[in-house]
């Protein structure tokens, strides 16, 4: 039988895989640092503020966002951690531009850190809300550019982290800046 499940127009649900060679602790470091991802991830993450600390392991954080993709439009919205597990794991509640949910996974598998990205939102920006039931394509194809672009990010961001030397650092490109501003 197959059960087909109705949702919203604005309703999406991705889940993001990526294969990272290192150490579970490295990767969730950065991952998990939100004064860091206007840094090394500045494709998407233009504006970075928390509000709120949160406790020993980060849960009640709350962090304030101006984001975007490669679509001319930008989003602001807000987090809070409400999981954590450090290194494997933590999640999120989104509200502003986007309500929902996203948790972060991540094993340690051989000499590689699979990790994982659910994120399952309702798009409240007008643009996205109201749009959403023609420009789903394109705004899932946004979200992958953006998620792909910090997997790369990510990527440089550990090379320079491993960097022995300032020459070494100083050899490995920058992030991919965003489209525009």
């Amino acid at each position: 039988m197959l059960k087909v499940l109705k949702m919203a127009a604005n309703e999406y649900h991705f889940i993001t895989e990526w294969h990272i060679p290192g150490e579970i602790q490295e990767v969730f470091e950065v991952i998990a640092d939100d004064s860091s991802l206007r840094c090394w991830w500045p494709s998407v993450y233009l504006d970075v503020q928390q509000l709120k600390p949160g406790n020993e392991r980060g849960i009640g954080k709350e962090i304030r966002l101006y984001t975007k993709g490669w679509l001319p439009y930008t989003l602001r919205w807000d987090f809070t951690v409400t999981e954590s597990n450090p290194p494997t794991c933590f999640g999120l509640e989104a509200r502003g531009d986007f309500e929902g949910r996203g948790f972060w996974n991540l094993e340690q598998h051989d000499d590689h850190v699979h990790v994982v990205y659910d994120w399952k939102i309702l798009a409240e920006k007008p643009v996205l809300k109201y749009l959403s039931f023609v420009m789903r394509p394109i705004f899932a194809a946004n979200h992958r550019w953006a998620m792909a672009k910090g997997e790369e990010s990510l990527l440089l961001e550990l090379r320079r982290r491993r960097a022995k030397t300032d020459q070494e650092r100083a050899a490995i490109p920058a992030p991919p800046p965003p489209t525009f501003r």
